[in-house]
């Protein structure tokens, strides 16, 4: 019987991640942060009062075993003067799918079957959720859009209203054999899992191994001159009575003019490893040069990284 694996997080970190362990012989949940309130995400969820649809559309296409087409096709967006402008075709079936059968996670899971997925996709919610964000110059800003837009230094984040966990989320925590926390936004993708009570406490229950895959650059406002280790530190904070057991970390070289590029016009610096600090905390690193370009932007290596996982993994 392959042994089960949740993954938590949300964005592009959550689906790189998936389109390399899909290949192993994992039984895969994917639980979506579902806060992304921008671009055509934030219209539907205007319109039709339902959780974001853009990072489970990632997810699904990340996962699904269909032809390339497809998922061309899933994240087309259409060009024109009218309404449909900037809406990507996937996320309007996910919405009429959700509109179809009643809910979000029955939508996900009826176009799964469409598209053959390897694995299972969870909407952490079905509430039409709005992720807050406290600064460290006490402003408040509202929206996960206005947050990453704000480039300022965030010191919490929380939902305007608590939201209701969906209960396929807490019995796939239960189930786990390990529960993966992505790569991604600290704040506006992985923290909106762990801020939610049942989440943390089906966590704290939990015999399975907490791994952390850390980001390669950091994130301006966010994770400005944050090390692996200040990653983990913040996890760790967000969790209950269980802590990072295992954290994988780039220890690769990145080309000095990529670097120098993404200085300038993003703010993103390479994130460090520092061992000692990791020694410290009696976390286990797992490092290995995890750097992959594609079109001058810098990804893991999902391969080498699922690797890495299912290793961790069959030695549980």
């Amino acid at each position: 019987m392959n042994k089960k694996v949740v993954v938590l997080g949300g964005g592009t970190g959550l689906s790189s991640l998936l389109r390399g362990l899909k290949q192993y012989p994992v039984d895969i949940t994917a639980v979506v942060s579902v806060c992304d309130d921008g671009s055509s995400t934030g219209r539907l969820r205007e319109e039709f009062n339902t959780p974001a649809v853009g990072d489970i559309r990632k997810v699904i296409v990340s996962l699904s075993e269909t032809e390339p087409l497809v998922e061309e096709l899933l994240n087309y967006r259409f060009k024109t003067t009218s309404d449909l402008n900037g809406h990507a075709v996937g996320n309007l079936l996910l919405t009429a799918m959700a509109n179809i059968t009643g809910n979000m996670s029955d939508g996900i899971e009826s176009l799964s079957k469409v598209l053959n997925l390897k694995g299972k996709v969870l909407p952490l919610t079905e509430d039409n959720v709005v992720l807050m964000a406290k600064m460290h110059d006490g402003t408040i800003v509202e929206g996960e859009h206005h947050i990453t837009e704000a480039h300022s230094k965030i010191k919490e984040v929380y939902y305007k209203h608590k939201p209701i966990v969906c209960d396929a989320v807490i019995k796939a925590i239960r189930e786990a054999d390990c529960i993966i926390l992505s790569m991604g936004s600290l704040f506006t993708s992985i923290l909106p899992n762990l801020i939610c009570k049942d989440v943390i406490k089906e966590i704290d229950k939990s015999k399975a191994k907490i791994v952390y895959v850390c980001n390669i650059m950091t994130q301006p406002g966010e994770t400005d001159n944050f090390k692996v280790s200040n990653h983990v530190s913040l996890l760790n904070k967000y969790l209950g009575k269980r802590k990072i057991d295992v954290v994988i970390a780039n220890n690769g070289q990145i080309d000095k003019n990529v670097i120098e590029k993404y200085a300038s016009l993003e703010q993103k610096d390479q994130v460090e490893l520092d061992k000692e600090e990791l020694k410290k905390m009696k976390v286990k690193v797992i490092k290995d040069d995890l750097i992959s370009i594609e079109n001058e932007q810098i990804r893991h290596d999902t391969l080498k990284l699922a690797f890495y996982i299912y290793a961790t993994l069959i030695k549980n």
